[in-house]
């Protein structure tokens, strides 16, 4: 039986959220060179994936942050997906902007977060972890407890996983690079010889350089 981490790899693959070309690799843009690109929203377009990561976010939030009594998503990504988790599970939500809206009220936080809540911040994807802890910093300082952190995809950078210790923060994904690989190599959506330039990406991405040479 497929556990639900294996199953929406290859759900993920197989309506290209997430695209492998190792030999071909995509532009970040932080200029890093990647063999990976990730678009959870594609999600949104198809039932039968949406649904099922909605019930599996979900599950996650009860079983490893049973205490949340609010969901605040990391903008734009998370949004949508946030929005669904917490109407499954009748929680208030919340969204967290890269940036204070340049008018208005100037809003950090979109929607009500009251001081003493226990949330759960949700992510789409996990990379540096970087955007992921400033949301984290911001739900804090409106008076929150931030009781773990979810995502539909992890790249489990060796970065993330050290600026989420460092504020304290733990991090659930739904799934992850590591596990992607496994299940791309066992659908033979990449070949066996893409295997170890993959992992070797994910240890150190912004010096990766593909064995083609190609660095445009």
């Amino acid at each position: 039986m497929k556990t639900p981490d294996r199953l929406l790899a290859e759900k993920l693959l197989q309506i290209s959220a997430i695209q492998l070309q190792p030999e071909n690799p995509f532009i970040w843009g932080s200029g890093w060179n990647s063999p990976i690109y990730t678009d959870n929203r594609k999600i949104l377009s198809y039932p039968d994936v949406r649904n099922f990561v909605k019930v599996e976010l979900s599950r996650i939030i009860l079983e490893y942050f049973s205490e949340a009594n609010a969901l605040a998503a990391v903008a734009n990504g998370a949004i949508a997906m946030g929005a669904l988790v917490a109407d499954t599970l009748g929680l208030p939500f919340a969204y967290v902007r890269s940036e204070p809206k340049d008018h208005g009220l100037e809003n950090l936080i979109e929607g009500n977060l009251k001081p003493g809540s226990k949330v759960v911040v949700m992510e789409d994807l996990v990379s540096t972890g970087a955007s992921s802890v400033k949301a984290v910093e911001a739900v804090r300082l409106a008076g929150c407890e931030v009781i773990g952190m979810t995502s539909l995809f992890s790249y489990e950078f060796p970065m993330a996983i050290k600026r989420l210790r460092e504020a304290n923060v733990t991090l659930v994904p739904l799934t992850t690079y590591p596990t992607m690989i496994e299940v791309a190599e066992e659908t033979q959506y990449i070949p066996r010889s893409a295997v170890d330039a993959l992992h070797e990406w994910r240890r150190d991405p912004a010096s990766w350089v593909p064995e083609n040479g190609k660095m445009d």
